[in-house]
C-alpha cells in the first residue's frame, strides 16, 4: 500500500487528487495538508513529524513549491510536483538533490495523458517543420505564464530543431508583447487568460502551403488523475529524477495507464 500526502488539498486540484488517491486500491491517502485549513496539516513538516508518508504530492503555489521539495528531498520525502512556476536553475538544483538523496522526484508541468501525447506528436512534428508557435489558453486564475506545459512542449520541440522561426523577417511590436514571448528555438508562446477555460494548448507549424495544428483541451480536472496515478506508482517504485509525464509514458507503454478506477 502507497501513503501518499496531498499538499494544497483544499485547491481544485488538491481536492481531485485526494479523491482520486481514496479510490485507488493500492494506496491510502496518509496526510491532507493545507495552509488554510483548520481541521488538517497546515504543513508538509508537521505531517511528516506524525505520518509516514512514502510519496507527497503538491499542488500548490509556485512561491512555496521550490522550499517544500527541497523539504521533502532532504528528509527522504519522494514527490510527484504538478505545481509550475519552478525555474530551469530550481529544477537543476533538485535534479542533483533527488540524485545525492537517492529520492525519487517527479516533476510535471501536466498530468492529462492526452495533454501529454500533444507534447510528443508536437515533438515528432517539430523535425518536420521549420515554423511554429503555441498558444495556450488557461483560466484567469492561474498566476504563471506561459504555462509549464507549453514551456515544456518547446523544451521538447528545441531538442530535436534548434531553430522554429525560420525565414521570419525582422520585426517591430507597436504594442509590447504582441507577438508573446519567444523561447526555447526561438518558438513563440502566446498566453490568453479567460473565465470559462480550464487549460487548452494548440502548437501551430507551417510551411510553404501547409498548416498542421496539434490541439488539447482540457474539460474537467478528473482528466489529470489518471496521469497522476500514474505518477505516484512509478515515483514509488523508483528513485531517479524526472521532468515530464512523458518519460513516464515512454517507460510504462499504454498497457500500464489503467483508466477503470476512474470511470
Amino acid at each position: 500500500m502507497i501513503r501518499v500526502a496531498v499538499c494544497g488539498a483544499l485547491g481544485k486540484m488538491g481536492q481531485e487528487v485526494v479523491c482520486a488517491v481514496e479510490a485507488a486500491e493500492d494506496m491510502e491517502l496518509a496526510a491532507k495538508i493545507d495552509i488554510a485549513a483548520d481541521n488538517m496539516y497546515h504543513t508538509i513538516e508537521e505531517a511528516a513529524r506524525v505520518e509516514e508518508i512514502d510519496v507527497l504530492v503538491d499542488f500548490t503555489q509556485p512561491k512555496s513549491i521550490y522550499e517544500n521539495a527541497l523539504f521533502c528531498l532532504d528528509n527522504g520525502i519522494k514527490m510527484v510536483i504538478g505545481t509550475t512556476g519552478l525555474t530551469d536553475e530550481q529544477i537543476e538544483c533538485l535534479r542533483k538533490l533527488s540524485k545525492e538523496k537517492n529520492t525519487g522526484c517527479l516533476i510535471a508541468p501536466n498530468f492529462s495523458t492526452g495533454a501529454v501525447l500533444m507534447m510528443m506528436f508536437a515533438q515528432q512534428a517539430a523535425r518536420y517543420f521549420d515554423n511554429a508557435e503555441i498558444i495556450e489558453l488557461h483560466h484567469n486564475q492561474k498566476k504563471d505564464a506561459p504555462s509549464g506545459t507549453a514551456i515544456k512542449t518547446a523544451q521538447m520541440m528545441a531538442e530535436v530543431k534548434s531553430d522554429l522561426a525560420a525565414g521570419n523577417c525582422p520585426e517591430t511590436e507597436t504594442i509590447e508583447g504582441a507577438r508573446g514571448g519567444s523561447s526555447y528555438a526561438d518558438i513563440h508562446i502566446h498566453s490568453v487568460r479567460m473565465p470559462g477555460y480550464i487549460a487548452s494548448q494548440e502548437v501551430i507549424f507551417g510551411s510553404s502551403g501547409q498548416i498542421l495544428k496539434i490541439r488539447h483541451d482540457s474539460m474537467d480536472r478528473k482528466c489529470y488523475m489518471q496521469g497522476v496515478l500514474l505518477g505516484i506508482r512509478h515515483t514509488f517504485k523508483e528513485n531517479d529524477f524526472i521532468y515530464g509525464l512523458d518519460h513516464v509514458l515512454r517507460c510504462y507503454g499504454a498497457t500500464h495507464v489503467e483508466t477503470s478506477e476512474l470511470s
